[in-house]
């Protein structure tokens, strides 16, 4: 269902490189039926300054100093679930990729897209779109049709290796999910060689493809 686009867009931007920050800042708030919120170096400052006043659109960099763009994400997807997130990065390896969907991004665009194109892909993303540069969707499209159609497998994970599988598939990695069950990080990267020997995976990204392709989270 596609949303309807407020008569002026509201945008946060959170990059760390100040001449692309400005550069964006200056892109916004001189479009027409466009507003920059603010322009952020850091993941905690964005998330701070949305956290009373939630903007329609954020637009964020991944490689941030501190908190990283994807747990940023994160933060403001808790805070508010339906909040359009995009992100904007020189990154575009399956993992990152796949990390930021999960985290709950709805669109992944590289820096090297044009300014127009750019501003077209925040009302396609506000009007209920998920804009992807056409090097990342093609990359999303190859890793499912990978994916041969389902068969219900019993893999027998253990309810806490689940439980770290689920977390992973939202977004968080080792060092997160571990701060988020308590336990250490060695402790989480015990279990998920556990996981990698049963789900026959070698990787992050495989065994969170491997879990959303057989359901095994349902």
């Amino acid at each position: 269902m596609e949303n309807h686009q407020p008569a002026i867009i509201k945008t946060l931007i959170i990059e760390d490189q100040r001449e692309l920050r400005e550069g964006l800042q200056t892109l916004i708030n001189f479009t027409e039926g466009f507003k920059c919120m603010g322009a952020f170096r850091t993941a905690e400052e964005g998330v701070a300054r949305a956290k009373n006043d939630p903007p329609d659109v954020v637009l964020t960099d991944i490689g941030l100093p501190g908190m990283d763009g994807i747990e940023g994400i994160r933060a403001l997807k808790e805070m508010y679930p339906n909040l359009v997130i995009l992100v904007l990065t020189i990154h575009d390896d399956n993992e990152r990729i796949f990390d930021a969907l999960c985290a709950g991004a709805c669109g992944y665009l590289l820096k090297r897209t044009p300014p127009t194109k750019l501003l077209e892909n925040i009302k396609e993303a506000v009007t209920g779109g998920a804009p992807m540069s056409p090097e990342v969707a093609s990359r999303v499209i190859k890793l499912f049709r990978e994916v041969r159609p389902p068969e219900r497998v019993d893999y027998d994970l253990t309810p806490h290796e689940t439980r770290i599988l689920k977390l992973l598939v939202n977004g968080y990695n080792f060092t997160t999910a571990a701060r988020k069950l308590g336990v250490s990080y060695n402790t989480v990267k015990f279990h998920m060689t556990n996981i990698y020997g049963k789900l026959q995976v070698h990787s992050k990204t495989d065994a969170v493809a491997k879990a959303l392709q057989n359901r095994l989270l349902d």
